[in-house]
């Protein structure tokens, strides 16, 4: 097992874990969060799933069409529950949905390499700046909306081979990682009896006590309250959270009946359980050849699941509650390439899109402009840390505040700079 896996538990940890009965992949970016203290409480419990498009998706393929446009593709608009709005005719679904959704048609983020603006949009800062590894908004949002002594992790992502984490907030707002929602967290029952289970567990602690009277540090607390909260989290009834078998074979249809399918309807689980921040990962839109085809069948996977997510959320009365996100890396670019066999779309952070909805969220509405071609902003360009900021605000978090890194440097949660989009939430 690699250290990353481990999430900063020491091998004698992990050693330990495994004597408990405790299975690797259980491991697997959850045990750190457990070992932090309680997350500040807050009266405004706010909730965000952020449905990430890995590769970034066309925006004039998606939701800003351009059909007389020079490279105008393939794809029609079509009509929306929005008056005056219109997406591509592969979100039929979705478009019942987005008089509850806002589109941001003027995106524009400066980073077009994929690592870069991966790291830039979760976190706000760009990679390397000032030396220190930042957190994502879900960490942020773990840390700061998290609720105190909750039995799992207040920021759970699903589905990607990589998490963009806590940074300089340390183990505590650490992801949980679930690879396949399908699968859940495994091993998350001992792989002992109880009573042996039990018998482990008080000797560990035993240990674990004398061992902290002989060499007492914060570590060394920190590393007992991993073990007590993993435990709990292992008998607790929120941890069925993660089974999504308990579902109908209806409502697993309604969401599609795929990966990200099924990532969308754990996110629901997860938010209705009181997870604060699910991130659900779709990848396959970097689409440099067969645009057409690759991003048909991706928009086809997104209409599914994000209109059952919205459904969902609104039927049981957690869409206020809950902000959902719909972005990328960046856009493609509005001219078609024809390098390959089929004709394809390169990457195009200059100006694209992205959307919004729940979460107290002013639907129904088109946020920017860009020019007939959807090459280059026209209106409202919405950089960044303006989007940092916009997501801080709809979570109710003051993306003004500093925080202190590990050696007492004070560091903004959102640079300086950012303007929110306040006509979201008038």
């Amino acid at each position: 097992m690699s250290q990353d896996l481990i999430n900063g538990l020491y091998r004698r940890d992990f050693l330990r874990m495994s004597a408990l009965g405790v299975g690797a992949t259980s491991l697997s970016g959850w045990m750190s969060v457990l070992a932090a203290n309680a997350a500040k409480s807050s009266t405004n419990q706010k909730s965000c799933i952020l449905l990430w498009m890995d590769g970034g998706p066309s925006h004039k393929d998606t939701f800003d069409l351009k059909p007389e446009s020079e490279g105008a593709g393939e794809f029609k608009p079509i009509s929306t529950s929005a008056p005056g709005v219109q997406i591509s005719e592969h979100f039929p679904k979705l478009a019942k949905w987005m008089h509850k959704a806002a589109v941001l048609r003027s995106m524009s983020t400066g980073e077009g390499a994929h690592g870069r603006a991966k790291y830039f949009l979760h976190t706000g800062y760009k990679e390397g700046q000032g030396g220190l590894t930042y957190p994502s908004l879900g960490a942020i949002a773990s840390m700061e909306k998290g609720v105190p002594g909750f039995p799992i992790p207040n920021f759970i992502t699903i589905g990607g081979n990589r998490s963009y984490g806590s940074g300089y907030l340390g183990s505590a707002h650490q992801p949980l990682v679930v690879a396949d929602a399908a699968r859940g967290v495994e091993n998350l029952k001992p792989l002992v009896g109880e009573n042996k289970f039990d018998g482990r567990v008080s000797l560990l602690q035993e240990m674990e006590k004398a061992f902290h009277k002989d060499y007492g540090s914060e570590a060394g607390a920190a590393h007992q309250t991993t073990y007590q909260r993993a435990v709990t989290m292992m008998k607790s009834s929120q941890a069925k959270a993660f089974d999504i078998s308990q579902e109908s074979a209806a409502v697993r249809s309604a969401y599609g009946s795929t990966k990200f399918g099924d990532g969308c309807l754990l996110a629901r689980r997860l938010v209705e359980t009181g997870v604060r921040f699910v991130e659900v990962v779709l990848g396959g839109w970097d689409t440099h050849q067969d645009n057409f085809e690759r991003v048909k069948n991706l928009s086809t996977q997104v209409d599914s699941a994000m209109s059952a997510l919205l459904k969902d959320l609104q039927e049981r009365g957690l869409l206020d509650s809950t902000m959902v996100i719909w972005m990328g890396d960046f856009g493609r670019t509005p001219k078609i390439n024809q390098r390959g066999p089929k004709p394809g779309r390169d990457h195009f952070p200059r100006a694209w899109s992205s959307v919004m909805a729940g979460g107290g969220i002013k639907g129904g509405q088109v946020i920017g402009k860009t020019d007939k071609n959807g090459a280059s902003v026209e209106d409202r360009p919405v950089s960044t840390i303006d989007f940092m900021a916009t997501a801080c605000t709809g979570l109710g978090i003051d993306f003004t505040r500093s925080i202190q890194t590990p050696i007492g440097r004070p560091i903004r949660l959102v640079e300086k700079g950012a303007n929110p989009l306040k006509e979201l939430f008038s």
